[in-house]
């Protein structure tokens, strides 16, 4: 994987004749000391229709400077990006070519704009000479390369400040005092690849990114489908990068989306969307083959730290994290190869087509209030039927399956129910708190079946290597306890989320 570093920065707005105050003056600052002049040459890529400027990404191929080379960043929070940077090559290297696929598909990636600029930098220490932060003037040239306005030109002049590794972002809020004090004030365009598409009429608007007002139902499921879709393209890098959560964060996007093409089958029509789910299932389940093992290791991992010593008898830990390697060795391979291959790359683009053109049936017309109750409604009756049939059963293992099937059903009724929220405001809210209560005690009544289930292997695992299982034991007895109270707590939750005014409180 490419080097990644965190950026931290802000930019201000300056003139040929603006003059940097004393930085010294700023708090933590001991003195400011004159790098000198570098020259450098970047050319930023796109594909023709700017995908990646549209999701405020940054592809370069820079020369000049210390970390001359490809460069990729990625949008983190304001004013923070992860920048990952490759050597210098000819062609676009290919790790940072994998982490653009989702976004990019079959499209041709090519020059869009030039960069040259002269950076006069400035090292702000403190005083015990630690950097801590960069401060450089920019006269930038900017030149278009595609298009009917190709060779266009702009010219400007701007102040960068960036955090040092690991700095404190106190140190720019000091700086950013005495710059305003000096009347230097912050830049409104968010990078030079934004200004620069702006001033050489390579505008992202110009390309299809306005909203549209939503008034119909099938409007409000449209808009839902496509923030699940975009979610599912817009974490496809951070699971190839292993960032902490995202494989989880995908998955969830995948089932929100199948869900919602079963609950609004009047909406979206079914002989589209049927296949899709098929893919979407196929999807989430490759997902969650390493993301279920996580959730597995914590859950049995936590158990174990806390157990007192005296009670932790043979290699515990030992024997724990080998099981778990075991089971995990070559699923962080496979989700790549999933990732990488034409199946998952036709759902995204079958997924494009359905929001490109969306199947939509007459229901699709009708008011929000009407159409999106109903569905809603009858999500929830689903989930009545299998809450039912699951209380009815004594404890063992008929309730514990009856248990994961409401659990399912509840899940999907949490998601018709946010998927209506921007329709139905405040009764879908509170429809769905309830109904996320219920799927959370059903969530962890199965999370401790599934345990059980670990923890016996494992003591049977241990007992044939001559080991005491006595612990694996302990473990299973507080899961059983675990379960039970659940169980216990299920009756209660159930009859908040089943009162009769949230249901009345959505129809109106």
């Amino acid at each position: 994987m490419a080097d990644t570093k965190r950026e931290i920065e802000r930019k201000y707005e300056a003139t040929d004749d603006t003059r940097l105050p004393d930085l010294t003056r700023a708090a933590g600052v001991d003195r400011s000391v004159h790098r000198g002049l570098t020259e450098l040459d970047a050319v930023y890529h796109d594909t023709a229709d700017l995908r990646l400027a549209a999701d405020a990404l940054t592809l370069r191929r820079r020369t000049g400077g210390a970390d001359e080379g490809w460069h990729l960043k990625f949008p983190v929070a304001v004013g923070i990006r992860d920048e990952l940077h490759e050597p210098l090559s000819d062609d676009l290297p290919r790790p940072l070519a994998a982490l653009l696929r989702s976004r990019v598909r079959h499209a041709e990636i090519a020059p869009v704009v030039r960069l040259r600029s002269a950076r006069d930098v400035h090292h702000l220490l403190a005083d015990d000479g630690t950097l801590l932060a960069e401060v450089s003037v920019d006269r930038v040239h900017a030149e278009r390369l595609t298009g009917e306005g190709r060779g266009t030109t702009a010219a400007w002049t701007e102040i960068e400040v960036e955090l040092a590794d690991d700095g404190d972002p106190a140190v720019l809020d000091a700086v950013e005092k005495r710059l305003r004090k000096a009347g230097i004030r912050p830049a409104q365009s968010s990078s030079k690849l934004a200004r620069a598409l702006a001033e050489t009429g390579l505008n992202r608007d110009e390309n299809g990114t306005g909203k549209e007002e939503a008034d119909t139902a099938g409007d409000h499921v449209l808009a839902y489908v496509r923030k699940q879709v975009a979610t599912i393209v817009r974490l496809d890098p951070a699971v190839r990068r292993d960032l902490p959560d995202s494989v989880h964060k995908m998955r969830v996007a995948t089932r929100r989306l199948r869900s919602t093409f079963k609950t609004h089958r009047k909406i979206l029509d079914r002989e589209v969307t049927d296949p899709l789910g098929a893919e979407l299932k196929w999807l989430a389940a490759e997902l969650g083959l390493d993301r279920d093992q996580e959730v597995l290791d914590e859950r049995v991992g936590s158990r174990v730290e806390a157990l007192p010593a005296v009670l932790t008898l043979g290699p515990v830990r030992g024997r724990l994290r080998a099981w778990s390697a075991a089971r995990r060795t070559g699923s962080r391979r496979r989700i790549i190869d999933v990732l990488d291959g034409q199946r998952y790359l036709d759902l995204l683009e079958a997924l494009d087509a359905l929001v490109a053109d969306p199947p939509l049936r007459p229901a699709a017309r009708r008011a929000p209030g009407k159409a999106l109750p109903r569905a809603v409604i009858k999500d929830y009756e689903k989930l009545a039927r299998r809450m039912d049939h699951a209380l009815e059963h004594p404890p063992g293992p008929e309730r514990d399956t009856a248990m994961h099937e409401a659990r399912k059903a509840a899940k999907r009724a949490r998601y018709a129910g946010e998927s209506a929220r921007p329709a139905l405001g405040k009764p879908a809210k509170r429809f769905t708190k309830r109904v996320k209560a219920v799927q959370s005690v059903l969530g962890d009544h199965q999370d401790s079946v599934v345990a059980r289930e670990a923890l016996r292997a494992l003591a049977i695992e241990a007992h044939a290597a001559g080991e005491t299982a006595f612990t694996w034991g302990l473990l299973y007895g507080q899961e059983e306890a675990a379960a039970e109270a659940r169980e216990r707590e299920l009756p209660e939750v159930w009859a908040r989320a089943s009162d009769p005014g949230l249901r009345a409180d959505l129809k109106h």
